[in-house]
């Protein structure tokens, strides 16, 4: 892969051009190849705030990966009109890297002796390291715990700190994959405060994440992959529509594998013969009760849960939980809270509708349906994820929820 410098004066800081990667993948003893990134052919300009999105397995991280030179595109040579054409990507200025955990730290060391190390890999020195290094832990806000080994941290500490060290290097250009997937939401707010002084220093960034209202509230352009390839390109706001529009394309064929019975049923460790009840269908309706598995803002979302019971059970709580793509806990709600006595049920199936009016904000969302008894002591099954739904809007929505509301100036 050629990976050269741009002129100081180009306003591009990323050129990205016909950038490819496979994977060998050995399986029993036949090898398969895997195309993660497929011809890329793109460019980021200098300051710019630039979004990746896609569902997981799209390619996002890969790229990530070759624009931080982790990985190494292949090596292949595209020419037009007798002329070699470039191939590879091409950078103006510093990168500094936010990828998955673990890289550029090591767990046997301690907090103190990874951001030496983590930063001295970012290309600081040790005088500047120096410099900065109380501000590196006074932003991440782990003093208490800095000459604990890496390995006692949790997954929140470990992004703290791999945060607080890629935002002082003090780089041209940052790259974000998820940052706002691990940590507590003190913390991603101070991840957000910090995009606003980048933004102001005309720094760029390039963020991966599941996120779309960081993309439309952050990013002017964005991106949309799906395995490997470039479904959309353009401003950022469009982008995530069109990742809103693919999202209803898949619930839509998912919703017809659930008509079909097609849907793989879940088992949470409990065998067949020994379950009291199960979980063993969800579908979504609207106010008619209209199969569909995308709303609009103020719709009312009818959850269908089908519950097998295989003995007779007293007052069994039925309940659900929506999820968002951050995996947040945005409602739950049972028969218990609402104090809804269910009373003796016999063998047979029951069904359950829970109906909700709609304000939460556009984008994916899944149900984790269960059934418990004893205020959630017995859980006769759960199944995490079990189904769904996507809210769509044309309009920029960030936050959770989507109140339906009017601003009036006096």
């Amino acid at each position: 892969m050629t990976n050269k410098n741009l002129t100081k004066n180009s306003e591009i800081a990323i050129s990205v051009k016909n950038v490819s990667k496979t994977f060998r993948i050995p399986h029993e003893k036949i090898t398969s190849v895997k195309g993660a990134v497929t011809s890329l052919f793109k460019s980021v300009k200098k300051g710019e705030f630039f979004g990746i999105i896609g569902r997981n397995g799209s390619g996002k991280s890969t790229l990530l990966k070759i624009l931080a030179g982790i990985y190494q595109a292949d090596s292949i040579k595209y020419a037009k009109s007798g002329a070699e054409q470039f191939h590879g990507v091409k950078v103006n200025g510093m990168i500094s890297p936010f990828l998955e955990l673990g890289i550029g730290f090591n767990p046997e060391l301690s907090g103190r002796d990874n951001v030496y190390l983590n930063a001295t890999v970012l290309g600081m020195t040790k005088k500047q390291i120096d410099a900065k290094f109380d501000d590196i832990v006074k932003f991440s806000e782990l003093e208490r715990f800095i000459d604990q080994k890496l390995k006692n941290y949790s997954s929140g500490m470990q992004v703290r700190l791999a945060f607080s060290v890629s935002i002082h290097a003090n780089r041209d250009i940052l790259l974000m994959d998820e940052v706002l997937a691990v940590g507590d939401t003190n913390f991603q707010s101070k991840c957000l405060e910090e995009f606003n002084k980048y933004r102001e220093m005309g720094r760029t960034v390039i963020i991966v994440t599941h996120d779309i209202s960081v993309v439309e509230r952050y990013c002017s352009r964005a991106m949309l992959l799906r395995n490997g390839k470039i479904v959309k390109f353009g401003k950022a706001d469009e982008v995530a529509n069109e990742y809103l529009l693919n999202n209803m394309i898949d619930e839509e064929k998912r919703t017809l594998e659930i008509l079909n019975n097609k849907k793989e049923e879940q088992d949470r460790d409990i065998s067949k013969k020994n379950k009291i009840a199960e979980v063993k269908k969800i579908s979504f309706m609207d106010i008619k009760e209209s199969i569909k598995s995308t709303f609009k803002g103020g719709e009312i979302i009818k959850i269908s849960v089908v519950y097998n019971i295989f003995r007779e059970i007293n007052n069994p709580i039925y309940g659900i939980t929506i999820l968002n793509d951050r995996k947040d806990r945005v409602f739950v709600t049972n028969t218990e809270r609402k104090n809804i006595l269910t009373g003796a049920v016999k063998e047979g199936t029951v069904e359950v509708i829970f109906s909700i009016k709609n304000y939460l904000a556009k984008g994916r969302y899944t149900v984790s349906p269960a059934i418990a008894n004893d205020g959630g002591k017995i859980m006769y099954d759960w199944k995490d994820d079990f189904g769904s739904f996507v809210i769509f809007s044309r309009e920029i929505t960030s936050g959770i929820v989507n109140f339906n509301h009017e601003i009036i100036i006096k």
